[in-house]
């Protein structure tokens, strides 16, 4: 299958890249706006990958994306909360399959509604958030709560390693919502809270406990009607170094009051800054995801699913879902259920069970509490 990743010498889009490179049934384009990064990627990966210079602006992308014979197109070039879906359009036009790793709220639950009727028109897969959210999340609370009655509470937090490499598209998409009002599902009823504040301590099974802050991602929306969720779902992020966790807080607090611009246009400063941390911080970094509820024998429940990843392996995670559908869509027949034709998000598309062996490729361990000691919410 002739795949196509956009950004694909990104932080995102180069490990995508290295892992299809090595599967028999994709022939790989690394693309982007510097041919020269994209080509030395390519030859970094061996004779079976290649490389084209694509700008994402231009009007004529589904022409070039049909002239160059894409079967799959994996967007990876965020931050995605100020995007539209030309992109998705333009391969949807050019006959090709589509996921992305958007993480952007409106933009992956938009997508379905926006999407669909092109997709079918062309008889293709269209998957947004084939990343850590909604993908993986949704993978977790599948497992956790296989056979409940329902769910009470679902809360996620996402701690990276402070070494960890991140691009600055990825803190603008983050900084995006800092100090703005996002809606949330709380005890019951729909309620806003402000992004990057509310601190509170989180605890992991392999790590240290982290102040951890609210984050406005695509679960806070999709799982409250996908899990007839009864009182709260929230997501939080907890940096590793404590100053830079309050720093992003007063930040919130600062652009919610009006006395700051939107903090996103720093990214770039921002991303240098907190590399000053590094000396305090480590390459361990991690996941929790707590639910609780009823349980398929009437009696109350609560289960916490951890992930711990060292050697500042932690941004393989978001890259694993896009591998793991592309995998599949390359070989229809043999790679688990087929993929859905139309758009949707990536929820549910994927069971836990099969990010194992990515897991277990870069040493990260899992952990499973039937019943959490820590409150869940």
């Amino acid at each position: 299958m002739k795949t196509i990743v956009l950004g694909g010498y990104g932080n995102f889009g180069a490990r995508i890249c290295r892992a299809l490179a090595a599967d028999a049934g994709i022939a790989l384009l690394v693309a982007g706006r510097d041919a020269a990064r994209a080509q030395a990627l390519a030859s970094e990966l061996g004779p079976r990958a290649g490389a084209v210079a694509l700008d994402l602006q231009r009007n004529d992308l589904a022409a070039q994306l049909r002239a160059l014979g894409a079967e799959l197109v994996v967007h990876t070039a965020g931050p995605f909360q100020a995007q539209g879906y030309a992109v998705a359009t333009a391969a949807a036009a050019a006959g090709a399959h589509y996921l992305d790793l958007a993480d952007g709220r409106r933009f992956v639950c938009d997508f379905p509604a926006a999407l669909d009727a092109a997709f079918r028109l062309a008889g293709r897969t269209a998957i947004s958030g084939a990343s850590t959210v909604p993908a993986l999340s949704s993978a977790v609370v599948d497992a956790l709560c296989a056979g409940w009655q329902h769910i009470d509470r679902i809360a996620i937090c996402i701690a990276p390693a402070q070494t960890a490499p991140r691009g600055d598209a990825t803190l603008a998409g983050v900084l995006s919502y800092c100090g703005e009002a996002v809606p949330l599902w709380l005890d019951g009823r729909w309620q806003a809270r402000r992004g990057w504040g509310g601190l509170r301590r989180e605890h992991f099974a392999r790590m240290r406990p982290r102040l951890g802050a609210l984050c406005d991602i695509p679960d806070l929306e999709l799982f409250p009607a996908r899990y007839a969720v009864r009182e709260t779902v929230v997501f939080r992020a907890a940096v590793e170094v404590g100053p830079s966790q309050r720093m992003l807080a007063m930040l919130s607090a600062l652009r919610a009051a009006r006395l700051i611009a939107a903090p996103a246009r720093w990214a770039g400063a921002l991303n240098r800054a907190g590399r000053l941390f590094d000396p305090f911080g480590s390459g361990l970094g991690g996941m929790v995801v707590r639910v609780s509820g009823l349980d398929g024998q009437g009696r109350d429940a609560a289960r916490a699913w951890h992930i711990a990843a060292d050697n500042d392996h932690g941004p393989e995670i978001p890259c694993m879902a896009a591998i793991l559908l592309a995998r599949r869509l390359a070989r229809r027949s043999t790679a688990g259920p087929a993929l859905p034709v139309g758009a949707s998000t990536a929820a549910g598309h994927l069971a836990l069970a099969d990010f194992a062996p990515e897991f277990a490729r870069w040493g990260m361990v899992t952990d499973v509490e039937e019943r959490s000691t820590h409150a869940v919410g």
